[in-house]
C-alpha cells in the first residue's frame, strides 16, 4: 500500500524559496505587517486547541510559550524586562514603531482582514492539526528564509528580526522545542488552504517575492 504524499510541505518549500534576499526595506516592512495577521490566527488556533483539549498538558505548555509569556522580553520600545504578552501583541507593538507608508498600511490592513476572515472559516479540527505543521519545522524554515533579507536598518525591522530569531530558537530543539509539544497532532492536507493563504498574503504584501 502506497503512503499518501502530502501537498502542504510543498507550499512550505515554495515560501522558503521566495526571493527573500531581494527585498527592499519597504518590502520587508510590508512583510512584517502581513506576518502580524498570521500571528493573530496562530494564537487563535492555539487557544482553540487548549479549549478543545483542556487536559492536554503539552498543549497547555505550548500556549504558555506563545501567550502571556516573557520569552521575547525585553526589547527596547516593545517589551519591558520580564513583561509578559501574547506573541501577536509583541508584533502589534513592533508595527506601532514602523515607518511604513500609511497608504501601504491601509492596503495591508484590508489584506489582513480578508486573510483572517478566510482562516476563521476553517473548522476547529483543521486549525488544531495545523499547529505541528507550523511548530515542528515549518515556521522555523520559513523564519530562517525570511532572515535572508538584507536590510533590517529600521527600528521596527530590528524588532521583527528579534522576533524571528527568538522563534527559531523556541522551535528548533527537537525534544524540548515547541514542535515537541504538538507533534502528537498529526496534520494532513486539510491544512493546505491555511498554508496557501499564508503564502498568498506574503506575496501580496511584497510582490517582488515571487517575481
Amino acid at each position: 500500500m502506497l503512503l499518501q504524499t502530502l501537498s502542504y510541505p510543498q507550499v512550505v518549500e515554495e515560501i522558503c524559496d521566495l526571493r527573500w534576499s531581494d527585498l527592499s526595506r519597504d518590502d520587508l516592512l510590508a512583510v512584517s505587517e502581513a506576518y502580524y495577521y498570521f500571528s493573530v490566527q496562530f494564537r487563535e488556533a492555539v487557544e482553540i486547541a487548549c479549549e478543545t483539549y483542556p487536559g492536554d498538558h503539552k498543549l497547555t505548555e505550548l500556549r504558555d510559550g506563545e501567550c502571556d509569556t516573557n520569552n521575547l522580553s525585553p526589547y527596547p520600545g516593545v517589551a519591558e524586562p520580564k513583561e509578559k504578552m501574547n506573541h501577536d501583541e509583541f508584533m502589534r507593538r513592533v508595527l506601532a514603531m514602523s515607518s511604513i507608508d500609511p497608504n501601504v498600511r491601509a492596503k495591508l490592513k484590508k489584506l489582513g482582514a480578508a486573510y483572517l476572515a478566510q482562516v476563521r472559516q476553517t473548522d476547529p479540527a483543521t486549525l488544531i492539526m495545523s499547529l505541528p505543521s507550523y511548530e515542528d519545522g515549518g515556521l522555523e524554515r520559513v523564519f530562517s528564509a525570511m532572515l535572508l533579507a538584507r536590510d533590517w536598518e529600521e527600528p521596527s525591522l530590528k524588532a521583527f528580526q528579534h522576533f524571528l530569531v527568538g522563534h527559531v530558537r523556541l522551535d528548533s530543539d527537537p525534544d524540548a522545542g515547541h514542535g515537541a509539544l504538538c507533534r502528537h497532532l498529526v496534520p494532513d492536507d486539510r491544512i493546505l488552504p491555511l498554508w496557501n493563504a499564508f503564502r498568498d498574503i506574503l506575496v501580496e504584501a511584497a510582490p517582488i517575492l515571487a517575481n
